[in-house]
């Protein structure tokens, strides 16, 4: 089986090796044998939910917060970050070393790296931000300049603040309520590092108004700024439909686009926001497809 960048994708029962309270979520970490030859940061792995018996019947997806390579491919580990938020997870959260769990991954398209090594921008919101610090040794591996930001409303929504100093250059934390780090927003030291250093890459992963912002702001100064979406992935293979984002395409024409298998890191540009705002996806007029659509162009 294969989605997203073409990669294989393991499917598994894995076993629980570890289960960790990190601020307001939980780290979990498991045994996906294979999995690290091929997962790239960005990219997502869909678990099942509520065991054999339950009437939970989709899958939940979470972003790859890291992998690490076995002395052989059945020692591979994955680490996902579970927060608590309806029965899904809050059944994740309960697991336990020893209990096993479905995996599919790695799942999408993950973030691309520079084609040369630059100034790059990261930016995490909530725990969003869990695939920023692998994203960070690959950049830094290439010679990039590694500069983090990592946001929430309280100190304890944070996340990956421990690790970000040993993976970039410069670390940046705000709050809402000032419980952490400054008192703003991310956009806050985003204008100031845009301004004073030559940024060519930003990345951000987090909620919707989030990314509009960072993007607006990066496209603005010239850089090129690749966001991960926090779309619901109920099938996480591109069946279900339930993840579709108005994208547009190369050749101009809007397409309402599978975030699990075109994404979920988009180009900020190609998203169109305003069809994307308040929690609700609206299918653009000119969208191909469209009710309203011109004639002549076909979809995909």
């Amino acid at each position: 089986m294969s989605t997203g960048d073409h990669h294989p994708v393991v499917a598994v029962e894995a076993d629980v090796l570890g289960n960790e309270p990190v601020g307001a979520y939980r780290r979990l970490t498991l045994a996906v044998p294979g999995v690290a030859a091929t997962a790239r940061p960005g990219q997502f792995a869909a678990l099942t939910v509520g065991g054999e018996t339950s009437g939970l019947l989709l899958r939940r997806s979470f972003s790859i917060h890291r992998v690490a390579a076995g002395s052989d491919p059945a020692g591979d580990r994955l680490e996902i970050v579970v927060a608590d938020a309806g029965p899904g997870t809050h059944w994740l959260t309960q697991r336990t070393p020893g209990d096993r769990v479905g995996v599919l991954a790695p799942l999408g398209n993950g973030f691309s790296l520079p084609a040369a090594p630059g100034e790059c921008v990261l930016i995490g919101g909530g725990y969003g931000s869990a695939p920023l610090p692998w994203l960070a040794e690959h950049l830094r591996a290439m010679g990039s300049r590694v500069h983090m930001i990592l946001g929430a409303a309280t100190r304890d929504r944070l996340f990956g603040a421990a690790e970000a100093g040993a993976v970039a250059d410069s670390v940046h934390v705000v709050t809402v309520d000032g419980s952490a780090g400054a008192v703003g927003l991310v956009t806050d030291p985003l204008r100031q590092l845009l301004r004073d250093n030559n940024i060519g890459a930003v990345y951000a992963c987090g909620p919707m108004g989030m990314l509009r912002a960072v993007g607006e702001l990066a496209i603005e100064a010239g850089a090129v700024a690749q966001v991960a979406v926090e779309e619901a992935m109920a099938c996480g293979v591109g069946v279900c439909m339930t993840c579709v984002l108005p994208i547009r395409g190369h050749d101009g024409a809007t397409r309402m686009t599978r975030t699990c298998l075109d994404g979920p890191v988009f180009d900020a540009r190609a998203l169109r926001w305003e069809a994307a705002a308040d929690g609700r996806v609206a299918v653009p007029d000119d969208a191909v497809g469209a009710p309203s659509a011109p004639v002549g162009r076909s979809g995909r």
